[in-house]
């Protein structure tokens, strides 16, 4: 009948339906007479509904059959979206690692750059800058060193030579192969060098003279056969002692020979090393002497230029005739004009006789005298001159009054106590109008010292809170100053000095804060951010004056949204 097999078991006696003809085939006879199927037999009825169902399973099959290959194409479509992705991201993460190793290269650089400038360079300072100075232009690059980058290892410790070592790894994996044969050169010279200290350190051993393969009364000789070859020569008696070691004749000592191509090895480096370092210079040298030639050049047009206008001066003027003979055939014309292109060349300077000048030189330079005849001055002593007349023009107050008094030293130190780390120095000075104050020659006008402070931090608000955090926090404001103002000597002690907060005409977000007293002290102003003081004690705000230093110490108010 076409039942699935969780109906085989039923009967019509024993069936959860509760049909006594479940096993019988059910003739809709309204449906037949639609169908006009109704005259069919009973048997034909049968086989066509039998057929229907046959009909229906197989396109049943088909639908699963359907949806299957769309499972495993949809599963294929997200395996290759996965495996692009993974790509993609493999992509990128290379490109981080080479911008990581970029970002290690650059500050390797920059350390050696400091300590080459501080004067404390390793080893591994100057050969990196040797390799940057011969990969970058001619023009550009720094000053070429005259002795070969091995030369550097001589005197080097077991210790140094060893951290010289990991240090050449460390380049030779951040470059990624951008100077591998000069890395590895170096590398063989740095372990050559390494075994050559351990075996002078260790030269009583027997064993060591056994493995070394070569006496010490020899080394000399084999050093001898080494020297003064390139590196094509050394090539090929490379070759020549590999094709020995490999051949294995009888009476050949391989260890020796072993040896001697190991030390070979360290020759060979030597001597590429040494031709790369001569084709620099040979091209630093071309580049001077082609620099060299340019300046003869021009050194050498311009008399003939000059030579040219005094020609054309020659031609205008009225008084001298043109094309007369008697300055063709007079001897000393060309002796003058010889005469007039060395004058007008003046590349020697003009020769004056030491009695000529007193060769003093200003040794006070506190005192203000006129520039008297003869008197020398060095540059730098022209220099602090200029400056400290100018000094005395713009402000006459503050001159010789730069060095701090030990008073006003002990009132700097006790303001700078209790300094956080939030805090910075703060001395953004406005100028002010001149005011006449009571002058003498203890007591004249200027303006006082002091010693102020800015409070930055963050201000965590709801836009704040949302759009950054403790990892990526928001840009620092200003929350409040720290202003000591010193007065020492102070002439009315009982006159307090004062504050005034005055709002910028051009720019409403910032004021200026202006601190008045008495004589001899002038006014003195701060610009500072204009927003809403917090004048309670708890949150830090002190107005006072004591031991000669006026403190003002504010925050600015919080402001805080409130439905």
């Amino acid at each position: 009948m076409g039942w699935d097999n969780e109906y085989q078991t039923y009967s019509n006696e024993d069936n959860p339906f509760g049909d006594s003809n479940l096993t019988s085939t059910f003739h809709w006879g309204k449906k037949l007479e639609v169908e006009g199927l109704s005259n069919l037999s009973t048997k034909t009825v049968e086989v066509l509904s039998l057929q229907k169902q046959l009909e229906n399973r197989r396109e049943l099959e088909k639908v699963k059959k359907r949806r299957q290959e769309r499972e495993l194409e949809r599963q294929v479509r997200e395996d290759d979206l996965m495996m692009q992705q993974r790509a993609k991201e493999a992509v990128q993460f290379r490109e981080w690692q080479r911008q990581e190793d970029q970002f290690h290269l650059e500050q390797a650089r920059l350390r050696s750059e400091i300590r080459i400038r501080d004067g404390r360079a390793k080893p591994i300072d100057l050969l990196a800058q040797y390799v940057a100075a011969g990969n970058e232009p001619l023009e550009e690059c720094l000053e070429m060193q005259m002795h070969e980058p091995y030369v550097l290892l001589n005197g080097l410790p077991v210790e140094e030579l060893e951290d010289l070592l990991v240090d050449i790894k460390v380049y030779e994996e951040l470059e990624q192969g951008k100077h591998i044969d000069f890395w590895n050169d170096m590398i063989t010279i740095v372990q050559d060098e390494l075994q050559r200290q351990q075996k002078l350190e260790a030269e009583n051993s027997s064993l060591n003279q056994r493995r070394d393969g070569i006496h010490q009364a020899v080394v000399k000789d084999v050093a001898d056969i080494f020297r003064g070859k390139n590196a094509q020569q050394l090539e090929e008696m490379r070759h020549r002692i590999e094709a020995k070691i490999s051949g294995r004749a009888d009476g050949v000592d391989i260890s020796y020979w072993e040896s001697l191509l190991s030390q070979l090895k360290a020759h060979m480096a030597r001597a590429r090393l040494r031709d790369r370092h001569q084709a620099l210079l040979r091209e630093k040298l071309s580049l001077l002497k082609r620099e060299n030639d340019n300046e003869t050049l021009q050194e050498k047009v311009a008399p003939q230029v000059k030579e040219e206008e005094m020609e054309t001066q020659d031609a205008e003027d009225p008084e001298v005739e043109e094309g007369s003979p008697e300055d063709e055939e007079d001897p000393l014309n060309e002796l003058r004009k010889t005469v007039r292109l060395y004058q007008a060349g003046n590349y020697s300077p003009r020769y004056i006789r030491e009695e000529d000048f007193t060769g003093r030189r200003a040794q006070n330079e506190d005192v203000d005298e006129p520039e008297a005849e003869g008197l020398l001055y060095e540059e730098e002593d022209d220099e602090r001159r200029t400056q400290r007349q100018r000094l005395l023009i713009l402000h006459p107050e503050r001159v010789d009054n730069n060095q701090l008094t030990p008073q006003e030293l002990r009132m700097r130190n006790e303001a700078k106590q209790g300094m956080q780390g939030d805090e910075a120095e703060f001395s953004v000075e406005t100028t002010l109008d001149a005011v006449p104050q009571l002058a003498t020659d203890k007591y004249r006008p200027r303006k006082p010292r002091y010693f102020n402070r800015v409070h930055t931090g963050f201000e965590w608000n709801k836009y704040n809170q949302t759009h950054y955090d403790m990892d990526n926090p928001p840009p620092k404001i200003v929350q409040g100053y720290k202003f000591n103002i010193f007065y020492p000597d102070l002439m009315d002690k009982s006159q307090t000095p004062q504050y005034f907060l005055t709002p910028c005409a051009d720019n409403g977000d910032f004021a200026v804060l202006r601190f008045h007293t008495g004589p001899p002290y002038e006014d003195i102003a701060f610009k500072i951010v204009n927003r809403e003081w917090e004048f309670s004690y708890k949150r830090g705000f002190r107005c006072q004056f004591h031991n000669n230093i006026f403190q003002l110490w504010f925050r600015f108010k919080r402001y805080r949204y409130r439905r």
